[in-house]
């Protein structure tokens, strides 16, 4: 593989990011990645995929306005930038913009606005934290930084760069379509949302409608299915009963993470699967 470019970096910050998890997970990688098309079906913040910087991938996610940014990153980079630099870092500001998703002409906004919303409620949001309600409405609060990095141009010209360099396929939808679409030739990387290790850690609002255990069931149907047609995969959950029982016919490796976005400040555990 060609030498990385270290400025290929996730430019959001996302629930469930796994920068500080990175040596783990390429440390259980079961193929060498340049001899495979990388297929993300959960991309999220991105940061195995930038981390690996394929040449060849799908990289998907039910978010739609967060796949509206990497679109829009790679598409329209220049009017991207000169619209994050129009934003201010007030909370006056900063809840007129976010309350914008409430209003019946949200639609009317560009993909060019829809992204640059996105990215600078993302760097002004108290923790950093993507989060939707039940309307799928956007309702973290403001975060009072004083110099937050909205406009980071360094890293946003580099990801486009990557995008447009390489055969990088952007998707929105259903992960179970992506899925469809693959063959043996393909390396599968699943980090979905993780099932919660209590009640109170329960965090599934990335996308309306939130994510439950039978998702988790459909999914782990979807890694034996992976495995059927001899497709490697690697998948990223938390350690819990639950999960290490369900994927028991696997093979596990459990380390640990802290994470930032937790009420109780708690270590939460990181289950790695790969096909046996």
């Amino acid at each position: 593989m060609a030498k990385s470019n270290k400025l290929v970096t996730p430019f959001l910050k996302w629930v469930g990011g796994k920068r500080q998890l990175m040596h783990s997970i390429v440390e259980h990688l079961p193929i060498n990645i340049k001899d495979y098309k990388y297929v993300e079906p959960f991309i999220g913040g991105g940061a195995v995929f930038f981390n690996l910087q394929p040449k060849n991938a799908i990289i998907n996610d039910l978010n739609d306005e967060l796949i509206n940014v990497y679109l829009v990153i790679k598409n329209n980079l220049d009017e991207l930038i000169s619209d994050l630099k129009k934003h201010k870092n007030e909370a006056e500001y900063f809840y007129a913009i976010r309350g914008l998703d409430r209003q019946a002409d949200f639609k009317n906004l560009t993909n060019i606005q829809r992204a640059s919303r996105v990215i600078f409620l993302n760097k002004t949001c108290f923790n950093g934290l993507y989060r939707v309600n039940n309307a799928g409405e956007f309702n973290a609060p403001y975060g009072r930084y004083k110099n937050p990095n909205i406009v980071n141009e360094p890293t946003l010209k580099a990801v486009n760069k990557f995008l447009n360099s390489n055969n990088i396929e952007i998707k929105s939808g259903d992960y179970m379509e992506v899925l469809k679409e693959i063959d043996k030739k393909c390396f599968v990387y699943l980090d979905p949302p993780y099932h919660p290790i209590s009640i109170n850690s329960n965090f599934t609002g990335y996308v309306q409608g939130g994510w439950n255990i039978y998702d988790q069931v459909d999914l782990k149907t979807a890694c034996d299915e992976l495995h059927k047609k001899g497709i490697k995969f690697l998948l990223s959950n938390s350690s819990t009963g639950f999960i290490e029982d369900l994927y028991k016919d696997y093979n596990i490796s459990v380390v640990k993470a802290n994470r930032a976005i937790n009420s109780n400040g708690l270590n939460r555990g990181e289950v790695f699967k790969m096909a046996a």
